[in-house]
């Protein structure tokens, strides 16, 4: 099952995020939620779920 790591509030942010946790050799997909004029896109970043607990730490070390 995949979980949310991380909610990107554009595609630049979800793309640097996304490749930081790739190349520290993690799976890892990315899934837009909303896309709108109003309020431009949101884009989910997901791991396995027995992953998350070490990717969020991972983030979180390097200030993702």
């Amino acid at each position: 099952m995949w979980t949310v790591v991380y909610i990107a509030s554009d595609e630049d942010t979800a793309y640097k995020v996304a490749e930081a946790i790739k190349n520290e050799g993690f799976l890892v997909t990315t899934r837009e939620v909303m896309k709108s004029k109003k309020h431009g896109c949101y884009i989910e970043i997901l791991v396995p779920e027995s992953e998350a607990e070490e990717v969020q730490n991972f983030i979180l070390e390097k200030n993702l």
